[in-house]
């Protein structure tokens, strides 16, 4: 046997740093990547959603003159009723719909139309008992 290894023997320790190294890689590696693999939660359609009947909002767009012009459209979005009331005639029509089951109004407002009377149209739906109410943004 060669000098050198009389001195210090025959070596039989294994050197794990870097089997430590790939290990601490690997687990950053895992965590980084975990959060994009895992599964998304699908809501697939099915047969009582499918029958639900699609809400048609009530749509009432005030004038610049305080007037309100009302529609009311089917389930395939043509007009059925469109009229023109004051903000008095307003609690009717609201209780002729109410009829028919609780209703959802989408209030619109012409660019003239003052902020007042919006707000009165609103007020007006709360004073009814109308639970949704949709504030349009941009008329067609």
């Amino acid at each position: 046997m060669p000098a050198a290894q009389r001195r210090r023997g025959t070596m039989h320790d294994i050197n794990i740093v870097p089997y430590v190294d790939v290990m601490l890689v690997l687990l950053v590696i895992f965590m980084v990547t975990a959060p994009l693999v895992t599964p998304a939660i699908i809501d697939l359609p099915t047969v009582d959603k499918a029958s639900a009947p699609r809400v048609v909002p009530i749509e009432v767009f005030v004038k610049a003159d305080q007037q309100l012009v009302v529609r009311q459209r089917d389930g395939a979005g043509a007009i059925v009723v469109e009229r023109t009331l004051s903000r008095g005639e307003l609690a009717g029509f609201i209780k002729s719909a109410r009829g028919k089951g609780e209703p959802a109004v989408l209030i619109g407002g012409d660019r003239s139309a003052r902020y007042e009377a919006v707000l009165a149209v609103v007020d007006e739906l709360r004073r009814q008992g109308i639970q949704k109410v949709g504030l349009q943004v941009k008329t067609r």
